[in-house]
């Protein structure tokens, strides 16, 4: 892992860890309700400024904290047009199975790849350590499928095209 990236990854880390002091905060708004302040924006005293953190201007994170919940987005990184479709499909068939990676979201943040919300009922039920663990190979594991997504297609665009090709000779 290089320097750059070790070190954005543990600000990222160092971030989530300090961001995960979520407690029990039922609505102001709606008696009885318990709805994540991030997502409903009822009461804006309760809402935490946002965090970015950056390593370049294609891969980022933005961390959205309040009282009862946070909404991380991640921009992931993507060079060129092929890493752009390939992002969007891996992004996509995990949003679809969102019920199956608790904490995902099915729609991203506009302007981000893919979202996920952590509230306080998640860091009750769960290990908080778990899940910053959770994201930051996520985030570190992403970029690996999507380079050898791309070695694959180019391999088999190669082997497509000198098929193709052969019939010529």
């Amino acid at each position: 892992m290089s320097n750059t990236l070790r070190s954005y990854l543990t600000a990222v880390r160092s971030t989530l860890t300090a961001a995960l002091c979520l407690t029990n905060f039922p609505s102001q708004v709606v008696e009885r309700h318990n709805k994540p302040e991030i997502e409903a924006l009822s009461s804006l005293e309760v809402v935490l400024n946002p965090l970015t953190i950056s390593r370049n201007e294609n891969e980022q994170v933005l961390i959205e904290p309040s009282v009862n919940s946070i909404r991380i987005s991640i921009k992931i990184k993507q060079a060129d047009e092929i890493e752009r479709i390939l992002c969007h499909k891996f992004t996509r068939f995990m949003m679809l199975r969102a019920e199956n990676f608790i904490i995902l979201r099915r729609k991203p943040i506009p302007g981000y790849d893919i979202s996920f919300l952590i509230t306080n009922f998640h860091t009750e039920a769960m290990y908080k350590h778990k899940i910053v663990d959770f994201i930051i190979q996520f985030m570190e594991e992403v970029d690996k499928e999507i380079s050898e997504m791309k070695l694959s297609l180019n391999s088999r665009a190669r082997i497509v095209a000198e098929s193709y090709l052969s019939q010529f000779a």
